[in-house]
């Protein structure tokens, strides 16, 4: 991942460049002391990740948020526990660190933060070149199981969507979970089965992938919220 980091105290700002030296598989791309240089830089150049101070010169982080279309994912920090019912409010923002926070703090964080870039887990590039063959309309189509964003029931029919295509045959969920990689495909509904890797975002019972909202059962919640490291 790619990140930068938004704060004005050189302290903090230390603290920061340490820990994420620690993570060899994360990339400071600019360290910034007020929203103004972040925001110029926003413009030109895209990060996975902002690491965002609320307390800023010229404009709150909270603020600066807000006037960013499409943002990356934020992390803010502060010294003021105050903020936090109000941040989680903004979508973007996957979590809040109080000043002082330990590393084991920090790294909760970050992994929350690569659940939203959507990265893949560790072994899924190997699988995601997997691949099968349906037989659709007496058509053979190949499938790349990592391409595959969720896959619906309805019925006695099954609705392979990929990011490419969507593919309705006869067939079953219960059939579909021997075939794939269980670490990576979560079922969520009775007649959803997700691909983690490509969750943009979750909202009460719903569940986004791209633009498809989904339900998300009940009884699969709980499941579902652990796979993804969110409780």
């Amino acid at each position: 991942m790619t990140c930068i980091i938004v704060e004005d105290e050189i302290p903090a700002q230390n603290i920061l460049r340490n820990f994420l030296g620690k993570l060899p598989d994360i990339e400071i791309k600019g360290v910034f002391k007020a929203a103004i240089g972040a925001n110029s830089f926003l413009n030109s150049e895209i990060v996975d990740v902002v690491f965002l101070d609320i307390n800023l010169p010229d404009i709150s982080g909270l603020d600066f948020i807000k006037t960013i279309k499409n943002p990356p994912a934020v992390i803010m920090t502060t010294a003021y526990p105050d903020y936090a019912v109000s941040s989680f409010e903004l979508d973007t923002i996957v979590d809040y660190l109080v000043k002082p926070f330990s590393f084991d703090r920090f790294l909760k964080a970050i992994n929350k933060a690569k659940d939203r870039v959507g990265r893949p887990p560790n072994g899924f590039e190997e699988q995601k070149g997997e691949t099968l063959f349906l037989n659709v309309d007496k058509t053979l189509h190949k499938i790349v199981l990592g391409d595959i964003l969720y896959l619906e029931s309805d019925r006695n029919y099954i609705t392979v969507v990929t990011k490419t295509q969507k593919l309705s045959y006869i067939d079953s969920l219960k059939s579909w979970r021997g075939k794939l990689p269980e670490q990576q495909f979560i079922q969520i509904h009775k007649s959803y089965i997700i691909n983690s890797g490509y969750v943009d975002k979750i909202s009460g019972n719903e569940l986004y992938i791209n633009t498809n909202r989904l339900p998300i059962g009940r009884t699969y919640k709980q499941e579902l919220l652990k796979r993804l490291k969110i409780m």
